[in-house]
């Protein structure tokens, strides 16, 4: 009897410690999410412990959900709450995920830096996707002493900003996001684009700046050499018509001293207006990018097409694509033909 007796207890001691690592199971080590693919959740500088429940519940199993509240219950996390973008995955149970919570193990974003025109523009798609809101980061690149710390001023800052796909945390601090931006920049300027630069006898900053002007010129990557070839003649140009240089002449930048971005033709009267931008009234290059330019227009300078030709004119068939002149009175020919085409389609 002793030993049925002894044998009953074991088997009854088994059974309760059974029971209690499935119930541990189910409150700590079983999914904490009931969604069937990683949720994000971004805990931000506001948040306390009451609203990170909230936002965690909606995501939430029930038994796991009560032991991440009696985890947080137990420990400092409720006084000392990260911030941060951080990955709730299916199968990561309540320790898991309360342990990345209070240690701030969180998952970077895919911050994409656009090819914008300004950089109100710039500080508002980049606030989109890091909780650095979009008056901080403008505030930031309009500051020349900002702007001085990383070798630009206000007109030259946009060069920092190489137009890719960076992995960088949500909650990033200004310092850190900009610090991270030249590191970016300095990595793109390899040796090879730095001799290519130097072998046109332009910085990395007028590289940048001419390519901002042959990104708004046509979107077509494959007469990108061919354009900046045709502005790089131009900019070189000396002669007795010349002799200081022949102006840009560029219509993009018309558009950036008036800010009037959305202007289909440049008309005589918008050619006189008094800025640094005005390439027709400037020789060489305007004092900074007219925009973020994208690699390929980056690229697409330092690759530049070697030719004769120092005018274009946009294609009558409207194709995004140009005519290319040697001379004022071919190119007025062109002109010619795309005003007509212009005033056909009632374009003004």
């Amino acid at each position: 009897m002793k030993k049925k007796t002894s044998k009953l207890y074991v088997y009854g001691a088994i059974a309760c410690l059974l029971l209690i690592a499935g119930i541990a199971y189910l409150y700590c080590f079983s999914s904490f999410s009931k969604e069937s693919k990683t949720v994000y959740i971004y805990i931000d500088d506001d948040d306390n412990i009451d609203s990170v429940y909230t936002k965690l519940k909606p995501i939430a199993n029930s038994l796991p959900f009560q032991a991440f509240h009696t985890l947080t219950l137990h420990s400092s996390y409720a006084d000392h709450i990260r911030t941060g973008r951080f990955a709730i995955k299916p199968g990561n149970g309540a320790l898991i995920t309360w342990r990345h919570l209070k240690n701030g193990l969180q998952e970077p974003v895919n911050l994409t830096i656009p090819s914008v025109r300004t950089m109100d523009r710039l500080a508002g798609e980049i606030s989109k996707r890091l909780m650095l809101d979009s008056a901080t980061i403008a505030k930031a690149l309009y500051d020349e002493s900002v702007c001085e710390k990383y070798g630009y001023d206000t007109a030259t800052i946009a060069c920092m900003f190489i137009p890719n796909t960076y992995d960088i945390y949500w909650n990033v601090s200004l310092d850190k996001l900009l610090d991270r931006m030249q590191k970016e920049s300095k990595t793109f300027w390899n040796f090879e684009r730095t001799e290519k630069a130097k072998g046109m006898k332009l910085t990395p900053n007028q590289v940048i700046t001419l390519a901002s002007i042959v990104d708004e010129e046509t979107a077509n990557n494959a007469e990108k050499p061919m354009v900046a070839g045709m502005y790089y003649n131009r900019l070189t140009l000396r002669n007795a018509e010349y002799p200081e240089g022949m102006p840009l002449q560029a219509d993009p930048t018309i558009k950036f001293a008036w800010k009037k971005f959305e202007l289909k033709r440049i008309y005589n009267n918008l050619l006189h207006i008094k800025s640094p931008y005005n390439t027709y009234v400037n020789t060489g290059l305007p004092p900074g990018p007219i925009r973020i330019p994208s690699i390929a227009g980056i690229d697409a300078v330092l690759n530049h097409v070697h030719h004769d030709y120092l005018y274009m004119c946009a294609k009558e068939d409207f194709s995004g694509t140009h005519n290319f002149a040697k001379t004022y009175q071919e190119h007025m020919q062109n002109a010619a033909k795309y005003s007509k085409a212009l005033n056909e389609r009632g374009i003004k």
